[in-house]
C-alpha cells in the first residue's frame, strides 16, 4: 500500500533580532530555492513547536536566540494542476532576541544575513515572511 501524505504538516520559523536587524536565509534547495526567508523547518514527532525553532535555527545558520514570543501561524498550501493539494503547512511563528553565534549557511542555505527590515527591497520572499517580520517588529516595540 502506498504511503499517502496526510496534510496539514506542522513547521516552524524564526524570526530573530539583534538591534534593529533581522535574520533572513536564502533557500538553496527546490521548490523554494532561491527565494529568501526566515530560519525554520519541520517539527519533529516528540518535539515542541517552540523547541523545534530554535532546533532548526541553530541547524540553518549556527545562529542561537531567545525565542520568546509567538508571532503566528501561517499557511503555506500549494495545489498542482488539477488542483489537489501537493503541499499544506501550518508555520508557527517565534520570535525572539539574538543570543549567540554569527550566522553561517548550513545545508538549507545559500545566504544568510542580518537585514534591515525597511530595506528588504524587491527580494523574493517565501509567502507570509513580510507580514510575519512585520507583525514581529510591532510586537517588540520597534
Amino acid at each position: 500500500m502506498a504511503h499517502v501524505q496526510q496534510f496539514p504538516r506542522l513547521g516552524v520559523s524564526a524570526c530573530v533580532w539583534r538591534g534593529s536587524h533581522v535574520l533572513i536565509i536564502q533557500r538553496r534547495k527546490p521548490p523554494l530555492a532561491g527565494t529568501w526567508s526566515l530560519p525554520g523547518g519541520h517539527v519533529e514527532a516528540g518535539e515542541t513547536v517552540r523547541a523545534a525553532a530554535q532546533r532548526e535555527l541553530r541547524e540553518e545558520t549556527g545562529v542561537e536566540a531567545d525565542l520568546d514570543r509567538l508571532v503566528g501561524i501561517y499557511d503555506l498550501i500549494r495545489r498542482d494542476a488539477e488542483g489537489a493539494i501537493s503541499v499544506h503547512y501550518a508555520i508557527a511563528c517565534f520570535a525572539g532576541a539574538w543570543r549567540a553565534g554569527e550566522p553561517v549557511p548550513a545545508s538549507d542555505a545559500l545566504t544568510v544575513e542580518w537585514a534591515d527590515p525597511d530595506r528588504l527591497g524587491n527580494r523574493p520572499f517565501t509567502p507570509n515572511v513580510r507580514e510575519a517580520i512585520a507583525e514581529a517588529r510591532r510586537l517588540r516595540g520597534a
